[in-house]
């Protein structure tokens, strides 16, 4: 089957699948304190509805499936969907996005279900200045979690992502650099995006990649570019003496848009071809319409065709994206 490109010849070999928008955190980048609607149960997709949307992608040549949420953990008896889907033939890489909080009794189901990789979400290591961030006194139980995840060398590599935010990140930087020298941890520090729910994000609220770096070498002395392949987020390095690796994603400073590989589909079942789209297709519709596969591959070709070539964060008359970071899947 020929393999799925959008009309500038980009190859889709990714999809992020939202299995919740709700979350038992409320970060200040990504919700709203308090008033956010979640989605009732039958609007969201079940697993076999995920099961059967991988299976089609994977035929398309689509081999990197990422979960994500909301806070996916809380999606009831998420490893029985990590198991089907690293049942399915053609995926290749199964991976989670999590805050953590739950990691230190799922680490284990979910490795035994097949997942290989994680990312877990960590902006402070100071208890204050995580419950300032995301309004929730957690810390203790998220590092609980990645203590966990240690203990199943199948999860490699273990990520740790920071969402880096002028005036607050800068303190947090040299704690989280030193992390991934004491442990098996790629830290990864995000430039903050224009997708709180509170609408409230300024450009001049970005700490950039470049800045963390600076920062990072004048506390651990120079740090040393490793090869990535064309279509990842992150920019990596590792430190001089070669203990630990760090990895900057910069959306905004940094765009890496023109080899992006990457679609989404959000808990209610709609596709996204980026971030920052405007416009959905919806998937959930076809597939509880009675949609034959080869009219599923259909409406996927169709909306990749119609994949951005841009998020213009950077542009003149920038439109923010049509949801919250929550609502789309992070």
């Amino acid at each position: 089957m020929d393999p799925l490109r959008d009309s500038w010849g980009r190859e889709i070999k990714s999809v992020r699948v939202s299995v919740t928008d709700k979350c038992n955190f409320r970060c200040t980048y990504c919700m709203p304190a308090e008033g956010l609607q979640w989605l009732g149960r039958e609007e969201i997709l079940t697993f076999e509805e995920i099961a059967r949307l991988v299976g089609v992608l994977a035929r398309l040549g689509v081999d990197e499936v990422r979960l994500t949420g909301g806070e996916p953990l809380v999606r009831r008896d998420l490893p029985l969907l990590v198991e089907m889907l690293a049942q399915t033939e053609g995926v290749r890489d199964l991976s989670l996005t999590t805050n953590g909080i739950l990691l230190d009794r799922l680490a284990g189901p979910l490795v035994s279900a097949g997942l290989r990789r994680i990312n877990v979400s960590l902006d402070s290591l100071n208890h204050v200045r995580f419950a300032e961030i995301t309004r929730r006194d957690a810390l203790d139980a998220v590092l609980r979690g990645l203590e966990e995840a240690e203990r199943h060398p199948e999860l490699n590599p273990i990520k740790v992502n920071c969402v880096a935010v002028k005036g607050f990140t800068e303190t947090e930087v040299p704690a989280l650099a030193d992390l991934a020298r004491r442990k098996p941890y790629v830290v990864r520090f995000i430039e903050f995006m224009p997708l709180d729910a509170d609408e409230a994000w300024r450009e001049d609220d970005v700490l950039t990649g470049a800045e963390i770096r600076a920062i990072v070498e004048e506390c651990y002395g120079p740090l040393l570019e490793l090869p990535a392949k064309a279509s990842s987020t992150a920019r990596r390095f590792r430190f001089a003496d070669g203990v630990g690796e760090l990895g900057f994603v910069n959306p905004v400073s940094e765009p890496f848009c023109s080899n992006c590989d990457r679609i989404r589909v959000t808990a209610d079942g709609q596709l996204r071809t980026c971030l920052f789209s405007r416009r959905e297709w919806d998937l959930k519709a076809a597939l509880r319409g009675g949609a034959s596969d080869d009219e599923l591959i259909r409406l996927i070709r169709f909306a990749v065709q119609h994949k951005e070539l841009k998020h213009r964060i950077n542009d003149p008359g920038f439109v923010r994206a049509s949801r919250s970071m929550s609502q789309i899947g992070g």
